[in-house]
């Protein structure tokens, strides 16, 4: 019997909403809340005609740690849900602190200002965490999250030491937008448009962006070009897994996006520094306001929210592993195929909001049940991964495997 509040309500959170309300005999209690609680009322509304459960709705300012303590103070959870902004990270872990909540998120924190991502600001919270006796689960969407849970389950169950990771991400789908991105378009070209980085014997190598790319071939899917990115589960996964030689991550890109991100970069609309614009007053005189390109941009691209209806293909995401068990070589692939169709028709979200929201939602579960729960701060990859795969096949993102298969990638 467990009550969560969950803050964020976009694509990701109302999957999540779903999935929660899905399993209201562990989270007897759902707040949900957003800055904008009209869009949170009718996720409940939804909801409601659905499975006849019961979501409270509040709005709330996540980059105001005393409106967050006052929310927490007056519901009381046991658990924060963040799938707001990276860039919330912080105040939302500092008003749990205050408020004595425990907390989970599915990306790492980034500054607002910088195109720039790592853990260290959030693992420097681990000991006030500890002393305060809440928990705090880094991560827990599929890449990250799931992604770090096949590697640790790799290591459990089928490595002695793993030598070479690579995460491999790829989008087969097909939202017939001439340019649309799958999340958040403000932090979906930070994260692409920043230098690529990986880990090789015992240091990070850095990359320009996209300058490394090849064709590999996904289950069900066939070959897709494949480019090298930064991406944050490895930070942490080289830190868990010390016998790891080189990790990497690979994500698909179709050539019209790439087309697009070009042009964006190259008339400077993906910059994220404020710039002067003369715009008309309500008077109608000129007056001079500030914009940062690339938040204009969000405004008038596609809403990831409403890609759903008209997606189709899927995703296929895993871990390409390749490393020692007694004594002799042997590769492994685990990974997911999901449906943006079925991830549709279940929730109203496209695959890649419904693949980062089952896994927070199963994280959440993993809490609430007591199987991940110890003070501090942790990334999933720290806890037991046994349990967390049962209930992926479980909730809509069944895993599979392949034993010592040609992983492609030398």
């Amino acid at each position: 019997m467990s009550k969560v509040l969950q803050i964020g309500c976009g694509g990701v959170g109302t999957v999540v909403a779903h999935k929660l309300a899905q399993n209201a005999d562990i989270f007897t209690e759902i707040i949900l809340a957003s800055r904008t609680k009209s869009k949170c009322d009718a996720v409940a509304k939804v909801i409601k005609e659905k499975y006849g459960v019961e979501i409270k709705t509040a709005a709330v300012d996540a980059d105001n740690v005393a409106d967050l303590v006052a929310l927490f103070k007056e519901h009381q959870p046991e658990l924060c849900i963040n799938v707001a902004l990276p860039y919330q990270d912080l105040t939302i872990m500092d008003a749990c602190l205050e408020a004595g909540v425990s907390y989970m998120d599915t990306a790492n924190y980034e500054p607002k200002d910088e195109a720039h991502f790592e853990y260290s600001w959030q693992w420097a919270y681990k000991e006030r965490f500890e002393q305060a006796g809440l928990t705090a689960i880094l991560g827990c969407g599929f890449d990250p999250g799931v992604t770090s849970i096949y590697t640790a389950y790799a290591a459990k169950h089928h490595f002695d030491e793993i030598h070479y990771l690579d995460i491999v991400d790829c989008n087969a789908g097909d939202h017939h937008k001439a340019f649309a991105t799958n999340f958040n378009p403000e932090i979906n070209i930070r994260e692409i448009t920043q230098k690529g980085l990986y880990w090789q014997d015992g240091k990070w190598v850095e990359t320009e962006p996209l300058e490394f790319h090849q064709p590999l071939t996904y289950p069900e899917i066939g070959p897709r070009e494949s480019y090298l990115l930064h991406h944050e589960e490895i930070e942490s996964l080289v830190k868990n897994y010390p016998t790891i030689k080189r990790a990497r991550f690979w994500m698909t890109f179709g050539e019209q996006y790439l087309k697009h991100l070009d042009v964006i970069q190259n008339i400077g609309m993906s910059r994220i520094d404020e710039i002067e614009y003369e715009a008309t007053g309500m008077d109608g005189k000129p007056v001079k306001v500030k914009i940062v390109p690339l938040q204009f941009l969000k405004a008038v691209l596609p809403n990831p929210q409403d890609l759903g209806e008209n997606y189709e293909g899927q995703t296929s995401i895993g871990c390409r592993i390749r490393g020692i068990k007694d004594g002799k070589e042997h590769t492994y692939y685990v990974y997911n195929n999901c449906s943006h169709r079925a991830a549709y028709e279940e929730t109203g979200m496209q695959g890649v909001s419904y693949t980062t929201g089952v896994p927070a939602m199963i994280g959440a579960m993993m809490f609430c049940k007591g199987i991940w729960k110890k003070p501090g701060v942790w990334n999933v990859e720290e806890f037991d991964p046994d349990p967390f795969m049962e209930q992926l096949n479980k909730h809509g993102l069944p895993w599979h495997e392949i034993h010592d298969g040609d992983l492609e990638l030398q």
